[in-house]
Order: C-alpha cells, then structure tokens, then sequence
C-alpha cells in the first residue's frame, strides 16, 4: 500500500519587497509549513502583488479552478522572459489542493516538491489573505481607498482619459535624508486614442501624512482630482 503525500499548511504573508520600485504594492508570499521554502529554489523571484488579489475569488493568484491550470508562483522584479519564473499546476485532487508539475524557468534543475494542502484550510486562507489589512501602512490604505474612488467615479472618462495607475509612492531608503521625497500617492492616466496613437500620459503626486486621519486625506485627494478635468491640474509626462 502507497504511503500517502504529506498534508502541508499554507500560509499567506503581506511583505513589501526591499526592491519596491518595480511594484510598490506588497507581495502576498506563501509559505510551506512556515518555511518560504520558495526562497530556495528561486531566491530572486517575489509572490504576486495584492493588487491581483482584488476581484472574483476563481481569478485571484493560487485559486483553485475547476480544471487544473499553470500558476505563476513567484517572478522576478523585472520580466519572466527576462529573467525566469516559478511555475506549477494547481489543482484538486478530492479533499485535497496540490501545487505539482514545477517549473523554473530561471533554473530548470531546482525545483520544489510536490506539495499537497488540505483543501478546505487552502480555501480558508485565499479568502483570509485577501481580506487581510492589518499590514498596511497609512500610504497603503490611503492608495487603495482613493483607487476604488477614483475607479467608481469613472470621472476620467468624462474628460475621454483612461486610469492607469493609482499606487502608494514610498520613501527611498538609498537617498539621502534631505533628498527623499514624503510618502504619498501615484494617480497615473492617459488620454484615450485610437489602437497605436502616441497618447498624451499626466500623472499626480499627492502626499501623505501618517499623523493625520487617512480617510479624511483620501477625501481631500479625491476632491482635488474630481474637481475639474484632470488634464488641466495634472502633470503631464514628458
């Protein structure tokens, strides 16, 4: 008689990377039992930003579809093309979810073990994570806030623009003190044109202070961007 697969618990974690430029927003980082047994095996690679946690349950990062499908794990800061990403195949196998069929597009000689989870645990913890807030700092909540705002207004479409980016700006810990900028909030859009027309890009930079209420801050950024077309307030990108 076969021995039956070890059951592991995941374990999903809200950490900003060091290297935050290439996206702002945490990554949701599984671990295995505890351990970040990822780690090992692509070093370089972080989870999927909490930004692809939002919306139906069945598209999140790691969800658990009918058919059995190839999931990005972890990817690297720049581009899996460029530099390799962590796959598996994520499916159901009874009571159980099991993330088998590896690949490391980065090193195709290291990858992890076929883990298997407890299904009803594994679900538990997709929807725990993508409700979880306690690891948000003031910048955090006041991008998320003011970017379902400014999605549910669709106020840019009025002005025949298109809303791109609404991201928290943080501090960069390499600069100098009296260089750094203050934390804050990127609001990004474009004009909208035709498919391959050059489309004029305007961006806003709003501060944050974490000493002051965030919702009444993301009330204040909202009516400055609400208030009238957003090309004239905005700066335009070069």
């Amino acid at each position: 008689m076969s021995e039956q697969p070890t059951v592991s618990t995941l374990t999903l974690r809200h950490r900003i990377p060091d290297d935050w430029t290439a996206d702002p927003w945490a990554e949701v980082r599984p671990l295995v039992d505890g351990a970040d047994v990822l780690a090992e095996v692509h070093p370089e690679g972080r989870a999927r930003s909490c930004r692809f946690w939002t919306g139906p349950a069945a598209g999140r990062p790691l969800a658990v579809t009918e058919e059995p499908r190839r999931t990005m794990i972890t990817e690297p800061t720049c581009t899996a093309g460029c530099c390799g990403a962590l796959y598996a195949t994520i499916r159901r196998e009874g009571g159980r979810v099991v993330w088998d069929s590896w690949e490391n597009t980065s090193d195709s000689s290291v990858v992890p073990a076929d883990l298997h989870f407890d299904a009803a645990r594994y679900e538990a913890e997709l929807a725990r994570a993508a409700a979880d807030r306690s690891w948000e700092e003031p910048v955090d909540t006041a991008a998320r806030l003011l970017g379902r705002t400014l999605a549910e207004s669709r106020w840019f479409e009025r002005w025949g623009c298109v809303l791109t980016e609404v991201s928290p700006r943080r501090e960069d810990p390499g600069l100098p003190e009296e260089l750094r900028e203050p934390e804050g909030v990127d609001v990004g859009f474009h004009r909208a044109g035709e498919t391959g027309e050059r489309m004029d890009a305007y961006r806003y930079t709003l501060f944050v202070d974490r000493d002051r209420p965030v919702a009444e801050q993301v009330r204040r950024m909202a009516d400055l961007v609400l208030a009238e077309d957003p090309r004239r307030t905005a700066e335009r990108e070069r």
